[in-house]
């Protein structure tokens, strides 16, 4: 893949991200805040710790995103994008359009995912 089109592929997809990221963060934040004006029954009690944790797992889903769009950042800063970090073979341009982030080719990434479960 062309160098300055992983970088705009990249570039967009870390500001969506880091713009999601900010805005869970936030939800997270406010989350635990209620109304006491609304009348509720007692499965409400628990409702605002449910949402700040789903806020929590979405929040960290997407700062490990961000973080593997900084690392492929890094790699395409230091010459080593679109090959794989663990055998440096290359990572077909379909793939890196598909994932501008991947560091493993599909059958790496499939191995290591069997190998996980």
């Amino acid at each position: 893949m062309d160098e300055s089109r992983a970088r705009e592929l990249l570039v967009k997809e870390r500001d969506e991200v880091a713009s999601l990221l900010r805005g869970t963060e936030q939800e997270a934040e406010t989350g635990l805040e209620t109304n006491d004006d609304i009348p509720r029954d007692f499965g409400d009690e628990g409702l605002p710790l449910t949402e700040q944790g789903n806020d929590e797992a979405v929040a960290e889903e997407l700062q490990d995103r961000l973080d593997a769009i900084d690392g492929a950042l890094a790699r395409l800063d230091a010459g080593t994008y679109g090959r794989s970090v663990l055998s440096g073979k290359p990572i077909p341009d379909e793939r890196l359009e598909a994932d501008p982030a991947a560091e493993l080719t599909v059958e790496e990434a499939r191995a290591q995912e069997a190998q996980n479960r």
